[in-house]
Order: C-alpha cells, then structure tokens, then sequence
C-alpha cells in the first residue's frame, strides 16, 4: 500500500485535460467509493490512536504520523453509516482539505483508476445518501460514489464562515440601482451555500451553477440571448474539481470564446499543491483562492466588483 502513490508527481499532467485519477476504497459492504488523488498525501495502515475526550463521535483519535498530530475520522461513520470496523484491520487515507490535514478511516483500498471529468456524474436525485454524495460514476460495471468530503468536515468542524467586520464594511458593495452579480461554479452543496452567504453579505446577486458544464451552458445561452456575460456578471468563482467538466475546463473554454473571454475568473478550491499557481496561468484564470476563508474571499470580490463599476 505505501507504493499506491509513488507516482503522484507525475499525475499532475492530467490537470487542465479534464482527466482525474480516483483511489478507490471501501467502507463496509460491497459498495465502493472514490476520492481524487490530488487531495490524498498518503494512504496507510491505521496506526496506534491516542483518544482525544470529547472530541465529535466520527473523531475516533488522533495519530502521530510524520512528527504531526492527525485528527482520524471513521468514514462509515461520517456519512451515516456503520462504522468501518475494528481500526487495528482498517486503513487510513491521509488528506489534505483546505490547507489542512486529516486522515479518513476506510475497511479497505482497491486500486487507483485513471478518469475523464465527462465520466463523473452528479448524484441521482432520491437517492438515499445523496446528502453526502458529489458525484458519482461507473467503473467496469460498478457504480463508484464520490463522497462531499467538505459537507463532512463542515459538520465535524465547522469553519468560520463569517466576515470580519472591518473587510466587511471595507468590501460591503455600494448602494446602486442595481446588484452586482457573481457566477459560481461547484459541485459541493455546502461550499455553494458558503460562497453564496460570503457574497450576499456584501450586497451581491448570486447565479449559482452545481459543476462546469452547467456554468458553461449557462454562459453560452446568456451569448445566444445577446448578452455578454462578461458585462452582465462582475466576475465568475469556479471550484477545480466538479463533475461533467473541471474548472480548468471551463475557464479554458470561456477563454477561447471571443463573446466571453474577457471574463475575471476566480479559481476557488480545496486542492493543495504547488501546480495549481501554474495551472491558472496555464489556463488563463485570474486568480487562485483556497477554501474557505471568507475574508479573503470577500476582499477578492469587492476589490473586483469595484474594477467592474469604475470600468463600466
């Protein structure tokens, strides 16, 4: 197992293709799960767990790995289901979230498996566990469910999701006739609604899209219709990871279109790593936010909103 991700460096080549690689796992039961490799740092052994008091019924303990203190989470657990079982005999899927660090206990890990994004699905509606699904997909004839790591950790350990009030009544946008108006783009529910509540709170008007594709459509209808997006909107904040198609997709694809490319992109995320400053210059975006922190994201927005009006 520590050879599954020997190769991580090399798989940063498949950013900007719209491809992905999923580790594959299993909690309990046949069902198997999927995460993307980009936000796994290691994959081991569960090792010894020191019990943390009063810590969130999914935090089962904390491990010493690499001179650091981890918090490990059951998993099974996490999404309301059955805890994955004894952690002596379980695995742990070390990760990296919105700069931090936490390791996911799982009863076993398969394989790795090399993906496009036009592969990922969005979760059917109705579906039981939806509430804690991002997407979905088949691999050879099995359906593989991709769990909304950020809804977990939004439970485990909430982030602070309010604006100071300094960047508050420093960004809060003008009063005017009309609203500014921000697109975002994400497949994840809860970091919609953490987008979406950051941005109201300084007065601008939300369209918000659940992956690229959607967003794209969006946009092109908005050129059909006569309008140019990039007048109509003052920016567009779009995750990485979304199924259907990624944001480096999508921004490349805006920026290839005479009728929107002069669009102001925002690349909002929870991927960690060193490509992604390369990857926005690669792919044209303006600029690179990691998730969560509603300050800088509201100083972003403002300082923008503002770039808009006096351009107008």
């Amino acid at each position: 197992m520590a050879g599954v991700l020997d190769s991580v460096d090399q798989r940063t080549q498949l950013v900007g293709e719209n491809r992905l690689e999923l580790l594959l796992f299993r909690l309990t039961g046949p069902q198997i799960y999927g995460i993307n490799v980009f936000k796994v740092k290691e994959v081991l052994q569960c090792p010894a767990l020191t019990i943390l008091p009063k810590s969130h019924r999914v935090v089962i303990g904390v491990a010493h790995i690499r001179s650091g203190t981890i918090p490990i989470m059951d998993m099974g657990l996490a999404t309301g289901n059955p805890s994955v079982g004894d952690p002596k005999e379980c695995f742990v899927i070390i990760t990296e979230y919105n700069t931090a660090t936490q390791g996911f206990l799982v009863s076993g890990v398969e394989r790795i498996v090399n993906m496009n994004w036009e592969e990922i699905h969005p979760p059917p509606k109705g579906t039981g566990r939806e509430h804690y699904l991002t997407a979905v997909t088949e691999v050879e004839g099995k359906l593989v469910e991709i769990i909304d790591v950020e809804k977990i950790l939004a439970e485990v350990s909430p982030m602070e999701e309010s604006i100071s009030e300094d960047i508050l009544a420093s960004s809060r946008s003008e009063e005017s006739d009309e609203a500014p108006r921000v697109l975002i783009a994400d497949d994840s529910k809860i970091a919609r609604k953490q987008v979406t509540r950051c941005l109201e709170a300084l007065g601008v008007e939300v369209t918000a899209k659940n992956d690229g594709r959607e967003a794209l459509n969006h946009l092109r209808e908005m050129v059909e219709s006569g309008v140019n997006p990039a007048d109509y909107y003052a920016m567009m904040i779009s995750d990485i990871e979304m199924p259907e198609m990624d944001g480096y997709t999508l921004t490349t694809a805006v920026r290839n279109d005479p009728n929107m490319n002069k669009m102001h992109i925002i690349l909002h995320t929870s991927l960690s790593g060193v490509f992604n400053q390369s990857m926005v210059q690669k792919v044209g975006a303006n600029d690179f936010i990691a998730k969560f922190n509603p300050d800088v994201l509201a100083s972003k927005v403002a300082e923008q909103v503002k770039a808009a009006k006096n351009k107008a």
